[in-house]
């Protein structure tokens, strides 16, 4: 009986803090899948115009894991692929996970946002990135950022 009961109060309190409805508004199924360079970077050719990319909780990078075995290897890869404003490597390191919203890409019917700290040298403030492994989306390069030249 214990066990139902603990089961029960689990399965409310999983439901209970996702919404029913994601807020994250640049999920794209049909975008297409970003080709990997021999540095095992992705390739990526845009650049976001949209100030809300990627530093926006509602406005994720979506680096969609599913033909991965490790989860945070898109993540790596892209993160990898970029670069400071005028050419800086960058550092970066998952801050947190946060953020629950539903999605029908996980077992559980919910995902986390990935939270990122990026720095260079020379930076007055931290960048903070939000990533989302669950879904696809056009992979493009946050404003503030640039390509890391190869």
């Amino acid at each position: 009986m214990k066990k139902i009961v603990a089961f029960i109060t689990l399965i409310i309190l999983t439901t209970s803090c996702v919404s029913t409805k994601s807020t994250i508004q640049n999920i794209d199924d049909n975008a297409p899948i970003p080709q990997i360079s021999q540095l095992n970077t992705f390739v990526i050719t845009e650049f976001s115009k949209d100030a809300k990319y990627g530093y926006n909780k509602d406005y994720p990078i979506n680096v969609f894991y599913r033909n991965t075995l490790n989860e945070s290897i898109n993540q790596e890869r892209f993160l990898n692929a970029l670069s400071g404003p005028k050419g800086e490597k960058i550092t970066f390191k998952k801050l947190e996970s946060c953020c629950p919203f539903p999605t029908k890409r996980s077992e559980m019917g919910a995902g986390f946002l990935d939270v990122y700290e990026v720095t260079w040298q020379g930076q007055k403030k931290p960048v903070i990135l939000y990533l989302n492994i669950y879904e696809k989306g056009v992979l493009m390069v946050p404003v503030g950022l640039a390509l890391k030249k190869f």
